[in-house]
């Protein structure tokens, strides 16, 4: 495996070493010990798996207390990812990164606990899998509107039309807003 740095520092992209012949692939898809080594150094205590279809956009998310840093990876379709830092001492607050996900790429995104996530679908459809580093509290969710006009994430949105999103997504608040990380 090879970690990949992103424009912020502690979000990084895991590229995974790729057995490929006639018959298939095979890749480890986690290893403790390299992930502790490139500084990835959490006990995952969920692991999630989400099927959207095209058009979806869930996020951005984030829990205020319980904070979870996620292990994303994509096994069937495609999502462009997005990270959106909500620590206020980081000279990368409000900043954010995305990138695309897919089974064809195998990439690996790490989104480290102070940070909202969220994705679009681009594919057909796209079951998206990741690891918590800490449980599901929904009394903690918050949520940031996803087109927040402080943050001007830049989605792919397929021929410009806007995404699904859920009720609860559809009211997240502005950054401006917003409960963050100290």
């Amino acid at each position: 495996m090879q970690i990949q740095p992103t424009t912020i520092s502690d979000v990084l992209l895991i590229l995974p070493k790729v057995y490929e012949d006639e018959r298939g692939f095979f890749l480890e898809s986690y290893n403790s010990r390299f992930y502790a080594d490139a500084g990835i150094d959490f006990t995952f205590v969920q692991d999630n798996h989400s099927r959207s279809r095209q058009g979806v956009l869930r996020g951005l998310h984030y829990q205020l207390h319980h904070a979870q840093g996620k292990l994303i990876h994509v096994v069937n379709g495609e999502v462009f990812d997005v990270a959106v830092d909500l620590r206020r001492s980081s000279p990368t607050f409000g900043k954010w990164v995305g990138t695309y996900l897919s089974a064809e790429n195998k990439l690996q995104l790490w989104v480290p606990p102070g940070f909202a996530h969220g994705y679009y679908v681009l594919s057909d459809w796209a079951d998206f899998l990741y690891k918590a580093t800490d449980f599901y509290t929904p009394e903690w969710e918050r949520t940031i509107h996803w087109n927040d006009s402080d943050i001007s994430i830049e989605w792919p949105l397929i021929d410009g039309k806007p995404p699904l999103v859920s009720p609860k997504d559809a009211m997240g608040n502005p950054l401006v807003e917003s409960e963050v990380f100290p």
